[in-house]
């Protein structure tokens, strides 16, 4: 009788937490505003939507005296209403809008072109961001232009402000600021970035992959989705599947606001041929324009339309060079049809691209893989941000104040000069003008705990008294960049930007920042200073000093003029590297790691060893940099327990598996640049077939059916003596051995490269010798199955920020 009186309220319960589940997205309607029709007076209907004209009074203020309104003669009158009129502004104005209630907002500004707008320059600021620099209106197609972003708006009067450009002008046609749907964007990691709401978000691509161009009529959200054809890379590869006849299934709390249903209603899967005409082994690559070097929120629209009925289908996703994941439908949902996304932060590289690839995974039964949509959300960073020039302050102060601030002005040009006299070792004549340094009291970043709060702790460390003797000023590395001048950045990476300087002793160098006040990179940044205080080495990259002033995070190396090993690689634009020369760059670098591994410190083990982190000078010497990652290993132990770090392609497959770290590690990982170095191709390439992809498999399987002759980079093959080019592969082959144990020291390296580069001069025909004894010639066909990059699983919520440079590694826990 209990047990029956229990069941109701058990029921009633259930019921309960089930309604709770549906309340956030069952509860969300599109706000009645603010949707702006901007210089006007009239209201316009539009997609079930008011925009009501900026001239009412009462819903949005906006800078008057600045700013007048014009009829756009020349938009046909079959062009939208929305586009007839616009705001023009002379001068810095602002719409301001009160908001309500804090959370993310939509923000979407809209323009369309006329021969008269069309010559507007202008930018478009909100507090504490810059969204538009030097737009200009580019549009010739006689249709608008909307820019969309994705903002954390506190309660507040939120200004919009269009600042034009030199004599030019500013124009919108209208705007929408209106509250994101619940869970629309959340700040939960994402593959170890958290934070996401901390900076706006800018729509750049938003893809319905299989299906026609979606408008905002058929969208809840107003918004609008592209077809995916002109983005695929081979069109043979995919093929559209069959549209689901009936609304996808959603699974609380699954919110129907992400997407509208027509985008999980189709979708591309791989075009499996019968006929042998196109390969199963082709993935699916989208190629798309993003800006380069710059964080980028990915999501990907998955519903399984695909299967005829519940299956063990099982793909790889790939994002970029270096994200691979495994995408299982029914470990998430457990259902067909039944719609879900996955976010990801990844950084694009300096070639303005990002490919995103599926393909199915070789251990899943059913060999497809399938895509219904995607959004790319570049993520625009707080130190963007630039102040508009202001008049002279001494006009809005009073003359009491004025003077305050002329005493103050004049003593701290006073300070600095002094300061500059006592530290000058070489006489200037002018210093280039800068604005100085605008922070926080100065602390010690490395007295302080590698944590992402940055907090400092009371166990102060012995690190500043030891490395005081590095320690740079901020305003001398000011000096050296001309104050961080966009015209001397080379580079940009996970820990910041790097410029090349120049010290006033005329020693050149590079200029590694952190973005000011960023909680990323301190373990790195302490590391750093750590090991290269210890070691000198001809084949190492030295640090010539650190600055932690305030927020900033510094490191200054001494200058590699002929950049990174990849660029010569990869580098059209270069001159291609001979055979001598590159093997010359790879006795050099494992001479250096070797050092690292034996030298007078030993046993630091590199952990990210790639061709992106061996550098040349202007003689082609070279020296490993980028110790960011390095660990030391303990006396008396074989390999130290950690999490596992590094970049795909590159990582060490025992490592992965076992979490042990050792320096047979950084050997694998030197291994797959030789094989770089001898087919000049990245180690992970998803654009190739799926057997190509990773270039350690492909390489060790052409070696295997005596096919690695094809795969040798053309401009070289000619030139390779056939033992020199013998030894080399058999160098590789060892170092990719499956288990440490089997691989070779670098010392042993070393001495095998540098018989293969006598091969090369000499010709001379003797037995080599052989650094590793009882070690096959031939990898066992298992390595092939279980390198991590192709075959491990990977999971959004174990991963770290990935990207190329000193972005791409991997952090699981």
């Amino acid at each position: 009788m209990e047990d029956k009186l229990h069941e109701p309220l058990i029921l009633l319960l259930f019921l309960v937490l089930f309604s709770s589940y549906q309340l956030p997205s069952s509860a969300y309607t599109l706000p009645d505003k603010y949707f702006i029709n901007c210089g006007s007076n009239i209201n316009l209907n539009i997609t079930s939507r008011t925009y009501v004209g900026d001239m009412n009074p009462g819903l949005v203020s906006f800078t008057k005296q600045n700013s007048y309104f014009t009829n756009n003669k020349q938009a046909s009158k079959t062009s939208p209403a929305l586009y007839r009129t616009a705001r023009i502004f002379r001068q810095k104005s602002s719409y301001v809008f009160k908001i309500d209630r804090n959370g993310p907002y939509l923000v979407r500004l809209h323009f369309f072109g006329s021969k008269k707008l069309s010559a507007a320059v202008f930018d478009v600021l909100v507090p504490g961001f810059l969204l538009l620099h030097n737009f200009k209106l580019q549009n010739s197609s006689n249709t608008a232009v909307i820019k969309e972003f994705i903002l954390s708006i506190p309660v507040s009067n939120f200004s919009i402000d269009f600042v034009p450009q030199g004599p030019s002008f500013a124009f919108v046609n209208a705007i929408e600021v209106f509250p994101a749907p619940p869970g629309f964007i959340n700040d939960d990691d994402k593959n170890g970035y958290k934070g996401i709401l901390s900076q706006p978000l800018q729509t750049i691509h938003r893809i319905n992959v299989g299906g026609p161009t979606l408008t905002p009529k058929n969208d809840t959200l107003l918004r609008k989705w592209l077809p995916d054809d002109s983005y695929l890379y081979h069109a043979d590869a995919a093929k559209g599947s069959r549209v689901l006849p009936v609304k996808p299934t959603y699974l609380a709390p699954f919110n129907q606001f992400i997407a509208p249903d027509l985008v999980y209603m189709t979708a591309k899967e791989m075009n499996i041929s019968t006929t042998g005409m196109v390969s199963e082994n082709i993935n699916i690559t989208w190629s798309y324009n993003v800006t380069p070097n710059a964080q980028h929120l990915v999501r990907v629209h998955f519903c399984d339309i695909v299967s005829s009925s519940p299956s063990k289908i099982r793909f790889l996703l790939y994002i970029g060079s270096y994200l691979s994941q495994e995408i299982d439908p029914y470990k998430r949902m457990g259902r067909l049809a039944t719609p879900f996304f996955v976010d990801f932060v990844v950084d694009s590289d300096d070639s303005g691209l990002m490919n995103i690839s599926i393909g199915p995974d070789s251990s899943s039964s059913v060999k497809n893989a399938f895509l219904n949509g995607v959004e790319i959300m570049e993520m625009m960073r707080e130190s963007e941000f630039v102040k508009p020039k202001q008049k002279s302050v001494f006009v809005i102060v009073g003359p009491f104040l004025g003077g305050l601030v002329l005493v103050c002005i004049f003593g701290g040009l006073l300070f600095i000069r002094l300061r500059c006299r006592k530290s000058e070792s070489v006489g200037t004549s002018k210093w280039p003008s800068f604005t100085a340094y605008k922070g926080s009291a100065p602390s010690n970043k490395m007295s302080q705990q590698s944590s992402p709060s940055r907090q400092g702790t009371t166990n102060a460390s012995p690190v500043p008294d030891l490395y005081l003797g590095l320690k740079i000023p901020f305003f001398e590395i000011q000096l050296a960049t001309s104050n961080f001048d966009k015209k001397l950045l080379i580079g940009k990476g996970g820990f910041g930007n790097v410029y090349r300087g120049t010290l006033r002793t005329g020693v050149k160098v590079a200029v590694k920042r952190s973005e000011p006040g960023s909680s990323q990179g301190i373990p790195e940044f302490q590391t750093e200073i750590m090991v290269l205080f210890k070691i000198r080495h001809r084949h190492l990259v030295s640090l010539i000093g650190y600055c932690d002033e305030g927020l900033e995070m510094i490191l200054v190396y001494e200058f590699m003029e002929k950049g990174t090993l990849r660029e010569h690689l990869y580098n059209s634009k270069l001159p291609y590297l001979s055979w001598k020369q590159r093997l010359e760059i790879c006795l050099g670098a494992a001479r250096g790691l070797d050092y690292l591994h034996k030298g007078a410190t030993g046993g630091i083990i590199h952990r990210d060893v790639k061709s992106t982190n061996i550098l040349l000078d202007e003689n082609l010497v070279a020296k490993v940099a980028d110790f960011g990652l390095s660990k030391s290993g303990p006396p008396g132990h074989t390999h130290v327990s950690t999490f596992v770090k590094g970049t795909f392609g590159y990582l060490d497959p025992e490592y992965f598996m076992t979490q042990q770290l050792t320096q047979k590690s950084d050997v694998f990982s030197f291994g797959v640049v030789l094989l770089e170095v001898l087919c000049a191709r990245p180690a992970i390439n998803p654009t190739l077939p799926r057997e190509q992809v990773n270039l350690a498999e492909w390489g060790m399987f052409c070696k295997k059916k005596g096919l690695l002759d094809q795969i040798v980079d053309p401009s070289v093959k000619a030139q390779i003596n056939p033992n020199s080019l013998r030894k080399f592969v058999e160098i590789a082959e060892k170092c990719l051995q499956e288990y440490g144990a089997d691989r070779p020291s670098l010392s042993d390296v070393a001495w095998d490269l540098e018989y293969a580069l006598q091969l090369q001069q000499t010709a001379v025909a003797r037995e080599p010798y052989d650094s590793t004894t009882g070690a096959s010639s031939l990898l066992r066909s298992s390595i092939i199955r279980r390198l991590p990059s192709i075959t491990a699983e990977f999971y959004s919520d174990e991963m770290g920020r990935l990207g190329e440079a000193e972005i791409g590694t991997v952090f699981l826990s």
